[in-house]
């Protein structure tokens, strides 16, 4: 990895030494067995889900008789389970219910975090609707580059967490404006005696993607304190496209017009190897590169075998070609570029990251000490620190443009002039490139908490973070490009810089091995070089909260809390000056990303025991919170939420829930810098006008002086940015739930059975989200008033006059609607068998509607059930538990999709492929207990079940797979954890 920063950086450094100091006083505490034995009691108590006290009320409840719908994820679960990471935990599909998640597949995209970053969003709502706790305290935002915004799972310990509650409900009266799709809260392990060792391992079965694990946590407990952390180190293969055979040959995987023939009849087979072609260039979705080709004027020659015509301006090197151009095939014109005959495949693009690697250290303390004064007061710290390196390879084409006349080209190709100055554009398959990351996050938060009077309780603390990323890329410098190509002869047969500072080396002359990618590495290094960035996040936040009885009713005590709270957030994202200066050759460009934020809030929640033990009326409680918040950005509102949990008669509860939120954009919304990006040149709206005649789009395109079958050479500019500068305001959403819960006293011999089912509705308005170029594009040039009108079109700019190129501004705007609803059901079972117990626990997620729409006269489309937003998922996990040892069977469960509909395809005669099967994938294990340790070993994905195949064109895709992280790509892989307690 690169870009290591000096120890005296590191925040791990400076927490472990202060971990030091504070351990080395903690034996004057008396330690005893009593200590030891509460510890013991808590914990087991803490794993037991019947009794457990759940996220999602400062008024505790349990998980069946919650007023909202709560999952818990114990430790020992997820151990046996084979998850390597708490972000592999929260990314799976028992979390998640199928929606799409920010995993390490992204690495290669621009993604909200950066590269390598892993998020998470319920209910398809993404990270920023997503709240994530740690012992009930949020964390904050980490990541690279300009948009961060959301919590990085990557900075989140694992060994040392006791268990994850996760509320699938708003709760943002309760927790704050972002908690609109849910809450995830994780619990640690609190007093712990001792010393645990533990190492974890991960093969795969074809190689690559391996994960390692090795962790420490240690404690003391004493009369009047307790002292407890851990330490992990963490570190993940990359896992290439090669690597796997799924994903080694993409291609455009379609059939024949009508629906004639097999999935792959119609793709492209190339003339020389008489195979289909591996990631072809088609501008259809697949994801190759043009090389070893040039480009120039329109020269007559000899055409390449499956080429058409005798005059072409793409040519592929051939040193049989004595005639035409000599020592060069035909290989396409510009009216053919989509012929795919002209690209060759690389198997260095295979070397592309699928996976990307990861090396992680995180540490983890937490402590208290017994004041014995202030209300019996404890005063309590937690350390959170974390450094993540990550990397990813990407693959490299040189576009590079010889100037007309220069006597790096040769001689029969002088008389070229491909345009704008240039005589020869040499497209070049470069080769590999990286890409990598270091993020220091820390997380340091001081408190207080004790006894106000008999019955009352009191919570201070302040805490700080930091996140701070540097973020390197290797990148061609425009201007060094440009310098390295101006040169003259230096007399020996060579060629000198005309301007030979910066130690500028001569662009080498064009050849044949120079177009293959054979380059002379002194140039390479003068013009291909490491671009860094850096950002800064920081968030500091003050809470004081107050429980307890208010007074008493027939059935009990009315209880309630009241807290305030502040936060403050800043982020400075500095990317690199050629990235500020434009100078990163045929990539985006972005400036600073800069801006604070704070907002001050007033919260309180009550809960009424109505009745109690009378008929009809088991129990019936309400609950109403509410929240008035103050953004310095965006002012003030109010959010509630009120429900009620009514049980009849023993064993059967119904629950119903309503709130609202509001949530002011992130820093990275409304300050997000300009950043430079492109659309394939395929979105320009005038292409091929001439098919639409009488249409305001044809009048439009030929207002410009656009012929009736032009069509783009350039791809389409996009500028990216905040919205603070206009207008941007904050969105609001209402949730809605409402379930039923049956706990049955079933007779002896049945055992235990509880189900669960949730109708969940949740709206976001006037949601703060970017039109996206293409649609600004659309809406522009479909309007009758076209630019006279305003609109739109005042995100447009003219024509470029040089060469019809189009610019486009797509800043963050209030513009879109989200809804999503359906059904949770959840069912638990338990049963002794023989000399065990048998727990059985399932779960699925119907959604019903997926919906959103970008602007107010927009239709509402619903893309549930289209692919990668699954109308039904489910996980199930079935254990058997004797003596000291456990087994356990999983099966995860995504739905089969399609997305014909959506596009008004038939699919018995579709070209294309826009369906996927329902996605299984089962998991064994077992585990043993011994007094000091453990052993726990099984396989996940025990089919090795590949992801489903599509067809290039409207999706995103992975070899021939969507990219979704409902899907696994690593395939089977064998797990094994070892514990040891000392």
């Amino acid at each position: 990895m690169t870009n290591r920063k000096p120890l005296s950086r590191n925040p791990l450094s400076l927490a472990l030494t202060s971990a030091l100091l504070f351990s080395a006083a903690l034996p004057a505490f008396a330690q005893d067995a009593s200590a030891t034995e509460d510890t013991a009691q808590a914990k087991a108590k803490a794993t037991d889900l019947s009794t457990v006290t759940v996220t999602g009320s400062r008024i505790g409840r349990d998980v069946f008789n919650s007023v909202s719908p709560v999952q818990v994820i114990t430790r020992e679960e997820t151990t046996l389970a084979g998850f390597q990471s708490t972000a592999g935990i929260l990314q799976g599909t028992a979390v998640t219910a199928g929606a799409a998640q920010i995993n390490n597949a992204y690495g290669g995209y621009v993604t909200n975090g950066g590269p390598g970053a892993n998020t998470v969003g319920l209910r398809g709502l993404g990270p920023t609707r997503t709240l994530v706790l740690m012992n009930g305290r949020r964390i904050a935002p980490a990541g690279a580059r300009g948009s961060v915004g959301a919590a990085d799972l990557n900075v989140l310990p694992n060994v040392i967490v006791d268990r994850i509650e996760v509320l699938k409900d708003g709760a943002s009266s309760v927790y704050g404006s972002d908690a609109v799709a849910g809450v995830i809260n994780l619990i640690t392990r609190n007093k712990i005696d001792g010393v645990e060792l533990e190492a974890r391992h991960t093969a795969t079965d074809g190689g690559g993607g391996e994960e390692r694990r090795y962790s420490i946590v240690f404690g003391q407990t004493g009369d009047r304190g307790h002292f407890s952390g851990s330490y992990e180190y963490y570190n993940r293969d990359e896992l290439t496209l090669g690597d796997r055979d799924w994903s080694s040959c993409n291609t455009d995987y379609r059939r024949r017009a009508g629906g004639a023939g097999n999935w792959g009849d119609a793709d492209f087979v190339d003339p020389l190897t008489g195979k289909p072609k591996c990631y072809p260039i088609t501008g259809t979705g697949s994801n190759g590169v043009t090389i070893n080709t040039i480009g120039t004027n329109l020269l007559p020659g000899i055409p390449a075998a499956g080429a058409n015509g005798t005059t072409f301006d793409r040519w592929r090197p051939n040193s049989s070609v004595s005639t035409g151009l000599v020592g060069f095939e035909g290989v396409g014109r510009l009216s053919q570029l989509n012929n795919n005959i002209r690209d060759t495949f690389d198997p260095r693009t295979l070397n592309r990251s699928m996976i990307s690697g990861a090396e992680t250290h995180t540490l983890f303390l937490q402590g208290g000490l017994d004041l014995n004064a202030m209300g019996n007061a404890e005063a309590y710290f937690e350390f959170l620190g974390s450094r993540r390196e990550s990397e990813q390879t990407g693959y490299r084409q040189l576009s590079l443009d010889y100037l007309r006349g220069s006597p790096l080209i040769p001689a029969n190709l002088q008389s070229s002039n491909f345009g704008g100055g240039v005589g020869v554009r040499a497209f070049i398959g470069y080769g590999n490139d990286k890409s990598s990351q270091t993020v220091d996050f820390f997380k340091g938060t001081a408190g207080v908490r004790g006894e106000l009077g008999a019955n009352w309780n009191y919570d201070a603390f302040i805490s700080h973070s930091r996140s701070d990323a540097d973020y390197t890329m290797q990148s061609f410098l425009t201007d060094r490009l440009s310098q390295s190509l101006r040169v003259v002869s230096d007399g020996a047969g060579g060629f000198r810089c005309t301007d030979p500072s910066n130690g500028c080396v001569a662009a080498p002359a064009l050849t044949s091995a120079v177009i293959a990618g054979q380059l002379p590495q002194a140039w390479k290094d003068f013009v291909f070089v490491p671009v860094v960035g850096n950002t800064l996040f920081t968030e500091t936040t003050a809470n004081f909260t107050v429980d307890g009885p208010l007074f008493s009713l027939p059935y009990g005590d009315v209880r309630g809390a009241f807290g305030a709270e502040w936060r403050r957030a800043k982020i400075d994202d500095t990317p690199s000056i050629h990235s500020i200066n434009n100078n990163l050759y045929n990539l985006t460009s972005s400036t600073p990303t800069r801006g604070t934020d704070a907002v001050r809030e007033v919260f309180g929640e009550i809960e009424v025991p109505v009745l109690s033990g009378v008929v009809g009326a088991e129990e019936l409680t309400l609950n109403a919170s509410a929240r008035w918040t103050d953004y310095n950005s965006y002012g003030s509102d109010e959010t509630y939420k009120l429900g009620g949990l009514w049980t009849p008669v023993q064993g059967v509860s119904l629950r119903v829930s309503y709130g609202t939120s509001y949530r002011a954009p992130q820093l990275f919304e409304q300050f997000l810098g300009a950043t430079s990006g492109f659309l394939s040149n395929q979105n320009d709206p005038c292409n091929n006008w001439g098919n639409d005649p009488g249409t305001p789009l044809a009048t439009n395109c030929a207002a410009e002086g656009l012929s009736p079958d032009y069509y783009a050479t350039q791809s389409v500019s996009v500028i990216n940015g905040g919205g603070a500068a206009a207008g941007l305001k904050a969105e609001t959403s209402k949730n809605f739930t409402a379930g039923i819960v049956l706990q049955p006293e079933m007779p002896g011999w049945f055992g235990d059975l509880s189900f669960a089912a949730d109708y969940f509705s949740i709206e976001v308005e006037n949601g703060v989200s970017r039109a996206g170029g293409a649609n600004i594009l659309d809406l522009c040039y479909n309007s009758p008033s076209f630019r006279a009108g305003g609109g739109f079109c005042r995100l447009v700019d003219a024509r470029n006059p040089v060469n019809n190129q189009l610019t486009v501004y797509d800043s963050y705007v209030n513009l879109a609607i989200d809804k999503v609803r359906g059904y949770d059901f959840t069912v638990r079972y338990t049963r002794d068998i023989g000399p065990g117990t048998l727990r059985a626990n399932a779960q699925v997620t119907h959604f019903t509607e997926q919906s959103s729409k970008l602007f107010s006269d927009d239709p509402l489309v619903d893309y549930n059930g289209n692919l990668n937003t699954p109308e039904y998922s489910g996980t199930l996990d079935v254990t058997y538990s004797w003596n000291k040892w456990r087994f356990r069977y999983g099966l995860e469960w995504v739905d089969a999709m399609q997305s014909y509909d959506y596009y008004g395809l038939d699919p018995a005669t579709s070209v294309y492929k826009f369906h996927v099967p329902s996605y299984f994938t089962h998991a064994l294990s077992t585990e043993y207990s011994a007094d000091k340790w453990t052993v726990t070993a099984g396989v996940r994905n025990l089919r090795n079940e590949t992801p489903p195949m599509i067809s290039s064109g409207a999706y995103n895709r992975v070899g021939n797979a969507p990219l979704y992280s409902g899907y696994d790509y690593v395939g089977r892989t064998y797990f094994m954890n070892v514990g040891y307690k000392f």
